[in-house]
């Protein structure tokens, strides 16, 4: 007789590490404590259903509600085995995972989470140390409709789409590791200057700490902001636009500079191969400076870091010499003659004609024009009944050379920036205040991560407000999660001094001591959990972990069980 066999064969990947991760940070417990469900909920709780969801987001690159039950009914006994409890494909409905984005999107349990879940992430990972928050935002544009007082809205997009309604995320984070701190959601349509108090204000009360670097774009150097950040006793860093500071008031900050009175500091970085390099040069003068603040008048002295970046100045002025090749050469075709060509008889539209392209190319004040007038008399013979004539024919030129006087003194305005800051030099130095600015990229990777892959908020399948709300704001746990798992590798390979190899395909002997986090899950994929069922026992396998993939455990201290317990040994079936 022959017995009848079932073999199910699931792809576990990365699944484990990810779902482990959560665990370790808090996620499922902290969400089911500050998100109460109704009593009739069944299944899975809350938490872990969002836990398994953002596992889902953040191993296929996919938020779309419909994509999740299909997948989860692929990895019933992987998902069973990672939270310990059985689960049920049902559990991933389309109506249950809404059923999270709604608790998800009310503000002020979100803001309880946020802060239990901050607090946790400090302890486990011991970041109190770390002293440097950044603050920015970030625009996500899609196909929706607008209403009055909706969430999409039109306003300036910094995806370059002001034709699409958007949403806008204000996101803090912590240095270096990037981490969010505070994450609020906003209509489109919201102005940037008015939104760093709130954020500033919410990681307070995370953090429930003072002392603090906050580091902005000059959208946060509105008075306003500064004097609410000095108010509370933290510092702030951040550039100053033309509306903080006029051009003529920079102007007179460089003129000690060009009068060679004023001395400038090199500014130097350290390179991987030891040698330093000359990347800015600046100086620092103090300002006095008043505003009110919770309606007491608060005054207090600012630092002015005035500092040239040498590569920007190189790179700006070969941009502004190439305009003005291209502006010349625009000049001079419109003195070519060509048939079907209009000719300039007349001065007047001739100058309209050169202004509209110094305009296009930037290049007023730079070049010194000179018009030539020619008048010729061209006899015209008789011609039928028609008298001998002496047509005069005029035509207009334009020369354009360049003003070296002129573009040495635009040259020398390039590349300068004022920065403002109430941090004291012997904590904040002119090097160290350059060095914090320009590691402004990390949270603009943030941002990258959160609108492209793996997150891919963009595009979003959702309309509603209160589901795209809950969206981006489990969006941000997953932007915590690759954070910290990236940290936790670098971490743990810095303190070994070591690198780690065989994360780049057809490489493999490649080293990397700053992995990311998307390598280092991408390298678990192909594991696979294969169970074969004979009416007297169960037989589980799973793929053996490379050495890498063990090796990349050990980096994140996480346990071995978290994968070879999903094929425990073979037991008689129920």
């Amino acid at each position: 007789m022959t017995e009848m066999l079932t073999v199910i064969s699931e792809r576990v990947d990365d699944v484990p590490l990810l779902l482990a991760q959560q665990e370790r940070m808090g996620v499922p417990s902290l969400l089911d404590e500050y998100f109460p469900t109704h009593g009739n909920w069944q299944g899975l709780s809350l938490g872990w259903v969002a836990a398994v969801w953002l596992t889902h987001i953040l191993s296929q690159a996919d938020h779309r509600l419909n994509h999740v039950q299909p997948w989860a009914a692929k990895r019933l006994e992987t998902l069973g085995g990672c939270t310990g409890q059985p689960v049920r494909a049902l559990d991933f409905s389309d109506d249950r995972l809404e059923e999270v984005l709604r608790a998800l999107s009310n503000d002020e349990r979100w803001d309880a989470f946020e802060n239990g879940l901050n607090q946790h992430l400090l302890r486990v990972y011991d970041l109190s140390t770390e002293r440097v928050v950044r603050v920015d935002s970030t625009t996500a544009s899609g196909y929706w409709g607008v209403t009055s007082d909706g969430l999409f809205q039109l306003g300036h997009s910094k995806d370059r789409r002001p034709d699409l309604p958007q949403v806008k995320v204000m996101l803090a984070t912590l240095d270096p590791l990037g981490m969010a701190l505070a994450t609020a959601v906003l209509s489109g349509n919201r102005a940037d200057d008015p939104l760093y108090t709130p954020s500033i204000r919410r990681v307070r009360e995370s953090l429930g700490r003072r002392g603090l670097l906050y580091v902005g774009d000059c959208k946060m150097g509105a008075l306003e902001t500064r004097a609410f950040v000095h108010a509370g006793g933290d510092f702030y860093l951040c550039p100053l636009s033309e509306t903080q500071l006029p051009p003529e008031e920079l102007e007179a900050y460089l003129v000690p500079v060009w009068a060679g009175e004023q001395t400038l500091t090199p500014i130097y970085r350290g390179k991987e191969s030891g040698e330093r390099e000359l990347i800015a040069e600046g100086y620092e003068r103090l300002e006095r400076l008043t505003a009110v603040v919770d309606g007491e008048t608060l005054t207090w002295t600012e630092r002015r870091l005035v500092i040239r970046s040498l590569k920007q100045a190189q790179t700006a002025e070969r941009a502004l010499r190439k305009r003005l090749a291209k502006a010349q050469a625009a000049l001079t075709r419109l003195n070519e003659r060509r048939r079907g060509k209009k000719r300039f008889t007349e001065v007047e539209p001739l100058r309209q004609a050169v202004e509209a392209i110094l305009e296009r190319y930037q290049a007023q004040g730079l070049l010194r024009l000179s018009y030539q007038e020619s008048v010729h008399e061209r006899p015209v013979r008789r011609y039928q009944g028609r008298p001998a004539t002496v047509r005069v024919e005029r035509e207009v030129k334009v020369t354009a050379v360049v003003d070296e006087a002129a573009l040495a003194k635009a040259v020398r305005r390039l590349g300068w920036r004022v920065y403002a800051t109430n941090a004291p030099a012997e904590q904040l130095s002119l090097l160290q205040a350059v060095l914090a600015y320009r590691s402004q990229y990390i949270i603009e990777r943030g941002f990258g991560r959160l609108k492209g892959k793996p997150l891919s908020l963009t595009p979003m399948y959702l309309q509603r407000d209160d589901h795209a709300t809950g969206l981006i704001r489990l969006l941000s746990i997953g932007l915590r999660v690759l954070t910290l798992l990236e940290f936790a590798a670098r971490r743990r390979l810095e303190v070994e001094e070591t690198a780690l190899a065989g994360l780049y395909a057809g490489n493999p002997k490649r080293t990397t001591a700053r992995p990311t986090a998307e390598r280092l899950l991408e390298s678990f994929q192909e594991i696979t959990l294969t169970i074969i069922q004979e009416p007297h026992q169960i037989r589980r396998h799973l793929t053996p972990l490379s050495e890498l993939q063990l090796r990349i455990l050990a980096l994140l201290d996480f346990p071995l069980d978290g994968y070879t317990r999903l094929c425990a040994s073979s037991s008689k079936p129920p």
